[in-house]
């Protein structure tokens, strides 16, 4: 069975940072993402087994970034409270998988809430 397990989230106020984890393995591509209530989950980053990443700029703005060592990591700076959501990581062992489609992921975490407030 995959297991993924996510840790970092928390309350930050504007401008601050956080940096979420997530330890999985047996994975090709693994993405972070985030969800408010009663909207889509959108995509943020992406990392694959090799080491390539793909963001989702039309949310990091520049802001996050995604990288790996014993786990993967989102860093995400200059939070603002827009960013407040629960944030997921998820992963995906097929071919052809699109990194910022939330729908090619198989396997998911069970989401860290972030919470930006003034």
């Amino acid at each position: 069975e995959v297991q993924l397990v996510e840790s970092g989230g928390g309350l930050v106020q504007p401008g601050g940072s956080l940096r979420l984890s997530c330890v999985a393995s047996g994975y090709l591509w693994l993405g972070w993402f985030r969800q408010t209530p009663g909207k889509e989950r959108e995509a943020i980053a992406a990392i694959s087994i090799g080491g390539g990443t793909t963001v989702n700029e039309d949310v990091a703005r520049g802001r996050f970034t995604v990288s790996r060592d014993n786990a993967v990591y989102l860093r995400m700076n200059s939070l603002k409270p827009e960013d407040t959501a629960m944030y997921y990581c998820a992963t995906a062992t097929g071919r052809g998988v699109r990194a910022l489609q939330p729908h090619d992921y198989t396997y998911w975490g069970q989401g860290t809430q972030v919470t930006v407030y003034s």
